[in-house]
């Protein structure tokens, strides 16, 4: 399942799902309100959307994830430990203070360019730090080392955090690095999906999501840091 950022555009991780030859079927979310996806009156603040995109999750899956994606892919991770896999997440905070880590300020410009973006988006602080340590997933950090909106060091700092963790950086990548390098990038996604295995237990502690039955399986220059 590839979620996208706050653009809300599916259509962003199209390069990287095309060049992957791993065989799972793809899902691509959408959110209400972002992107020019119509609105809906059942999802009216984060939490909403979260609990929307894990009432997805009804098989083994994988989900990869861009920037804001990367917070919702967390909590379903969180919410859904018996059925998400593994967890690629490309210059996302994961709940992480960004600014303390020397990110750049990036709202207010991107409110004035998406007008129609829901307010409680625009005002949303989450704070995972506590939780990261629950997530035993394999996960695959992609960062770029040219990213304002997510700095390398806070690739550094997830890296730290989640127990199952590697960190992947492409030099000269932004913050669209995952549309933009996808050539580059979609070699090391296959590499971690086809050689990580996860078998996990479900946590009561985290199942407030799991109503439903179990949660779909799913240039040049880089460096390998990795961890677990």
């Amino acid at each position: 399942m590839f979620l996208p950022g706050a653009s809300g555009d599916p259509a962003f991780w199209q390069p990287l799902a095309e060049q992957l030859t791993h065989t799972a079927t793809h899902r691509f979310a959408e959110y209400p309100g972002f992107g020019g996806v119509p609105a809906d009156p059942e999802v009216e603040n984060f939490e909403d959307l979260v609990r929307k995109i894990v009432q997805q999750i009804d098989q083994p899956t994988a989900l990869i994830a861009q920037s804001m994606g990367g917070v919702i892919a967390l909590r379903a991770a969180l919410a859904k430990t018996a059925l998400v896999t593994h967890i690629v997440l490309a210059v996302t905070s994961g709940g992480l203070d960004t600014e303390a880590l020397g990110a750049q300020d990036w709202r207010a410009d991107f409110a004035a360019k998406n007008p129609q973006m829901p307010d409680w988006f625009l005002t949303l602080r989450e704070d995972l730090t506590g939780e990261l340590a629950y997530i035993q997933q394999p996960v695959m950090l992609l960062w770029g080392d040219e990213d304002p909106v997510s700095p390398l060091a806070v690739g550094e700092r997830l890296l730290e955090l989640l127990p199952n963790s590697e960190l992947d950086v492409v030099n000269g990548g932004g913050h669209d690095l995952a549309n933009v390098h996808a050539r580059v990038l979609a070699p090391l996604v296959d590499e971690f999906l086809l050689g990580s295995s996860a078998a996990y237990e479900d946590d009561d502690a985290y199942d407030e999501y799991d109503d439903e039955d179990e949660d779909e399986e799913e240039d040049e220059g880089k460096d390998d840091d990795r961890k677990g």
